[in-house]
């Protein structure tokens, strides 16, 4: 299942990557907490479920992520995907998922939590910006990373321009962890990421337009 807040490029993106056979997944179901999100569209149009479950009908948070939790449960799906869904998810939540649920971040983590990260790079004057899929734990932007894809920062860049390279990256990095975690290989486990049963001593890297060749950082062999 995949949950989005507003356009869903990312969305597009598994979309695109299931239709054209690049990665084993199947889409029980696309999620909103918004009812005017294109991404619903998105779903319709590709024949996936779409589900609502707008933020404004609940009182409190508590109740909006029971609400949330138990429409993502109906669907049973193996993996949930946030695909720029902008709501904080509460503890109960994320435990009620956890090993299961992924995030993709625009910075490269540790590096920049939270929003605005295109502007922060920027203005620190970083050589290299990124994005970084990681686990979901109740610490925001603070799971264990997966994987993580490297553009470099231009001179001239603006934090539209950086914001759209970083993009391109998202695309084509979160479906092959997705599916990754569907597969089996990759798995949540005592606070860690673990990929073929070796835990991850730092993320998986990809820079720039390389897709095809990813460095497994892995932990030596015991």
């Amino acid at each position: 299942m995949i949950l989005v807040s507003g356009g869903g490029t990312n969305l597009q993106a598994f979309i695109d990557a299931v239709r054209e056979g690049r990665i084993d997944l199947e889409i029980a179901a696309v999620l909103s907490d918004n009812p005017t999100a294109h991404g619903l569209e998105r779903a319709r149009r590709a024949g996936v479920p779409a589900v609502c479950v707008p933020r404004a009908d609940y009182a409190d948070r508590a109740s909006f992520d029971r609400a949330l939790g138990d429409a993502i449960a109906a669907r049973q799906p193996d993996i949930v995907i946030l695909a720029g869904f902008m709501r904080v998810l509460g503890p109960e939540l994320v435990a009620r998922f956890a090993g299961r649920m992924l995030n993709i971040h625009p910075s490269l983590l540790p590096a920049y939590r939270g929003l605005d990260t295109h502007r922060r790079a920027l203005e620190a004057g970083e050589r290299w910006h990124g994005c970084t899929v990681h686990f979901v734990t109740e610490e925001l932007d603070g799971g264990p990373c997966i994987a993580q894809a490297r553009v470099p920062v231009h001179p001239d860049d603006t934090p539209e321009r950086l914001a759209a390279r970083v993009l391109e990256q998202e695309h084509r990095l979160y479906p092959w962890v997705a599916a990754l975690l569907a597969s089996g290989r990759l798995r949540y486990a005592d606070g860690t990421a673990w990929l073929d049963d070796r835990p991850l001593t730092a993320p998986c890297t990809q820079t720039s337009n390389d897709r095809a060749n990813l460095d497994l950082n892995l932990s030596p062999d015991p």
